[in-house]
């Protein structure tokens, strides 16, 4: 298989590139053509959705998006709705409280996690990392895990239940989540940082941006691309300026907050913080950075307010509607916010070719949570998309209908197959979903 992972390098960076057709086409005859890989995603949402604004009418293809997944008109091709997935393990089954540590917990392991709140946490592992155990060695990042809330791996969160049950997706193992990273520097430097801390912490503070250190490697590489990819490769170097912009303006602004009056987060924006957070998912699989992503919307009970869409107030705290119609409105504003952030990441997937498909149609991206109607803590037919062709081995568009009662799981070992991952077993799951 010819690598597709070209690197600019310099001094205090290396930055890989997107696949460019010509460069193979310079090699010699005998160079077997480039195989584009599969890439795989988790988005997570917190504290359940307004059901009724989310459900969609209709079977198959013939259906209707709600109100809540309108912003994904411009690429409902490529997502399929699925129905009656499950989360047994988020429910109590005789632990009692606890069902936000719960949903976050198993929504990607399928376990019941250990009720504690000491050290003795247990609950993976999880399906991203199962996969990264077993593909990561061949990228840059074996995974990426990101939120845009701080890591916590410890203490009391939820009804008794850790804090680590509550704000990691990601489990290595039984014992020991993945922390995520919330911070857009820290991405951004795992992606393209030298990794050499000394060199890397002396560019940021000349304030030089990490392709002026790339820019004869550059140069010398445009020299042996045709003009497609040169277009192509100026389109990329631009998105990789603009996301570091955008991390070195945030960063400028907080430095000049005085320190007891700083937001907590990077950027101060929470669109803003999605929105680079998305944009670096994108750099990471265009340049086969990782083929594995997690990305934690926010933690499950999360009571954050939306002032800038007219929700003042915290989202956990209105999650709880009672079937108030003032508050279901002010859910349903919150999960149509969430859902078009996603559908700008799945549209910038679209924009990027890989020979004849689209990154999107090489990729399988999941977006969901581990609770249904908040207000009733459940955890059954829960709200799940499933973006993307998979290369070709899915078929999106439509709305799936599983068996009532089928653990989410089931979904997750299909997804590792096509990734070529296989495994007989995770978490609670039965079998494979077939009907994917």
């Amino acid at each position: 298989m010819h690598s597709r992972r070209t690197f600019l390098r310099g001094l205090a960076s290396t930055v890989a590139l997107p696949a460019l057709p010509s460069l193979a086409r310079g090699a010699t005859a005998a160079t077997p053509p480039v195989i584009h890989p599969t890439r795989l995603a988790f988005i997570y949402i917190p504290n359940g959705v307004n059901v009724e604004a989310w459900r969609p009418q209709g079977t198959g293809t013939d259906w209707k998006l709600p109100p809540t997944l309108e912003p994904l008109a411009p690429v409902r091709h490529s997502v399929s709705v699925l129905r009656h997935l499950d989360h047994d393990k988020a429910n109590a089954n005789g632990d009692g409280g606890g069902d936000h540590a719960r949903a976050s917990a198993s929504f990607l392991t399928g376990c019941q996690p250990r009720k504690t709140a000491g050290e003795d946490i247990r609950v993976g592992p999880s399906v991203d990392q199962i996969a990264a155990e077993r593909i990561g060695h061949h990228t840059r990042v074996p995974s990426l895990e990101l939120s845009t809330d701080p890591p916590r791996r410890s203490g009391p969160c939820d009804s008794g239940y850790s804090c680590a049950y509550q704000f990691n997706l990601s489990w290595i193992n039984p014992t020991t989540p993945a922390p995520a990273m919330r911070d857009p520097r820290l991405v951004f430097e795992k992606m393209f940082g030298s990794g050499d801390a000394g060199e890397d912490s002396r560019r940021r503070a000349y304030r030089k941006s990490i392709l002026d250190f790339v820019h004869t490697d550059a140069k010398r590489m445009q020299a042996r691309l045709d003009s497609a990819d040169r277009a192509k490769m100026d389109e990329y170097l631009h998105a990789v300026r603009e996301a570091e912009q955008h991390i070195q303006q945030a960063e400028q602004f907080k430095a000049e907050v005085p320190e007891n009056l700083r937001p907590q987060g990077i950027p101060t924006s929470y669109a803003d913080h999605i929105k680079v957070m998305f944009d670096l998912m994108v750099l990471a699989f265009q340049t086969d950075t990782t083929r594995i992503a997690t990305f934690m919307l926010a933690h499950d009970g999360s009571n954050r307010s939306f002032p800038e869409i007219g929700v003042p107030a915290g989202h956990h705290e209105i999650s709880h509607h009672r079937d108030d119609p003032n508050l279901l409105a002010q859910i349903a504003t919150i999960d149509r916010f969430h859902v078009t952030h996603f559908a700008g990441f799945l549209q910038r997937l679209t924009e990027i070719r890989e020979g004849d498909l689209t990154l999107l149609d090489r990729s399988m991206i999941v977006y969901g949570g581990g609770i249904a109607d908040a207000n009733r803590h459940s955890h059954q037919d829960l709200p799940v998309l499933l973006a993307g062709g998979g290369n070709g081995t899915l078929k999106p568009g439509r709305i799936i209908e599983a068996p009532p009662g089928t653990p989410m799981t089931n979904l997750y070992l299909s997804l590792l197959d096509r990734m070529g991952t296989k495994v007989d077993r995770l978490g609670d799951s039965t079998g494979r979903l077939d009907v994917l």
